[in-house]
C-alpha cells in the first residue's frame, strides 16, 4: 500500500461543484448574412495553433484544481464494435467514480461528488447505462442520425432520435449531413439540425460536425454557426471515426463560439495519473487507474 500525504489543497474557487446541465439553446431564425460573413485565415489559424503547447500552463493546486474540473466536462465513451454490456457497466463504474477516492481525499476533495460530464453509448446499450447510472445525476449520451457517417434517410434519423429518448437518453449526439456543407445547400443543413433539436424534445442535443469531411476552416467556422442557429446545445470536431479527429487548428475555430465538452475517454485516464501524481510524488501504474 502506498502512503499518500497531503500537500497543498487547490484553490477552492476553481473547484467542480456539481454537474450542473446547461439551459437549452432555443435556436434562432438562419442568418445568412452572418454565415457569409465568415472569414477564416488559415494562415494566423495555424500560427496561433502552433503556440498553445509552447505556452506556459498552470502548476502545482491551480493544475489540480483545473484537472478537477476538466473531469466534468468529459464525455466517456463506449463506442466500439465489440461493446457489450458488461464494459459499458464498467465505464458507468468509472463515470460515477473518475478518481480513486484516497487520492481525492488527500486533494481535500474527497467531498465534491465529483462524476464525469456523461456516459455516452450506441442507442441498443441505451438501458443498460441509464439503469447503471440510476440516481448519480450522470447523463447517458446515445450517438444517433446514422452515427458515424450519416448516410441514412431523413426518416431514420428521426426514428433513432426518438427511439434514443425513450430509451432515457439524456443528451443526443447527432452527425450533420456533410453534402450539406459541401454544397453550400446551409438552408438544408440548419432546416435538419432543426428537425433534430426539435426531436430530442428535453434531451441535449450535440451536433458533431465531423470537420475532417468539411474541406476547409471556411466551412466549419460557417457549419457550426448554423448548427447553432439551429439550436444545437453543444458543437463537437468529430465522431471519433474519421482519419483525422479533433486538430488544435480547428478547435481555435470552433472555440470563439462553443460551450466545450470534452469528448476523450482516454484524457480521464492522464489526468487521474496527474492527480495521484501531485498526491504521491509519482506516477500510478495504469492498473490503478482503470478505465474498464
Amino acid at each position: 500500500m502506498t502512503t499518500t500525504k497531503r500537500r497543498t489543497e487547490p484553490d477552492a474557487s476553481l473547484l467542480p461543484d456539481s454537474i450542473s446541465h446547461p439551459i437549452r439553446n432555443p435556436g434562432i431564425p438562419l442568418d445568412m448574412d452572418w454565415v457569409r460573413q465568415v472569414r477564416v485565415n488559415r494562415s494566423a489559424v495555424e500560427r496561433r495553433a502552433a503556440t498553445i503547447p509552447t505556452r506556459r500552463t498552470v502548476k502545482k493546486e491551480w493544475q489540480v484544481a483545473w484537472l478537477l474540473r476538466a473531469i466534468t466536462c468529459i464525455d466517456l465513451t463506449a463506442l466500439a464494435g465489440d461493446d457489450t454490456p458488461g464494459n459499458v457497466l464498467r465505464l458507468c463504474a468509472k463515470a460515477r467514480h473518475p478518481v480513486r477516492q484516497e487520492v481525492l481525499d488527500a486533494l481535500g476533495a474527497g467531498s465534491l461528488d465529483l462524476k464525469v460530464g456523461a456516459v455516452c453509448v450506441y442507442h441498443n446499450l441505451v438501458p443498460v447505462a441509464v439503469e447503471a447510472l440510476r440516481g448519480s445525476d450522470v447523463p447517458v449520451a446515445a450517438v444517433s442520425t446514422g452515427f458515424p457517417a450519416g448516410q441514412i434517410s431523413f426518416e431514420q434519423k428521426l426514428e433513432e432520435i426518438n427511439a434514443s429518448v425513450k430509451a432515457g437518453a439524456a443528451e443526443i449526439d447527432i452527425v450533420i449531413s456533410r453534402a450539406h456543407v459541401l454544397t453550400g445547400n446551409w438552408q438544408a443543413l440548419y432546416d435538419e439540425v432543426r428537425a433534430f433539436r426539435a426531436a430530442c424534445g428535453d434531451a441535449h442535443m450535440k451536433t458533431i460536425l465531423a470537420t475532417y469531411e468539411l474541406a476547409t476552416l471556411r466551412n466549419i467556422d460557417m457549419a457550426s454557426l448554423v448548427c447553432m442557429m439551429a439550436g444545437a446545445d453543444f458543437i463537437k470536431t468529430s465522431t471519433g471515426k474519421e482519419p483525422v479527429n479533433a486538430t488544435l487548428p480547428v478547435g481555435v475555430v470552433m472555440t470563439r463560439a462553443i460551450r466545450f465538452r470534452i469528448g476523450a475517454s482516454g484524457l480521464l485516464a492522464d489526468i487521474e495519473r496527474q492527480l495521484s501524481y501531485f498526491v504521491t510524488g509519482h506516477y500510478a501504474a495504469a492498473h490503478h487507474n482503470p478505465m474498464v
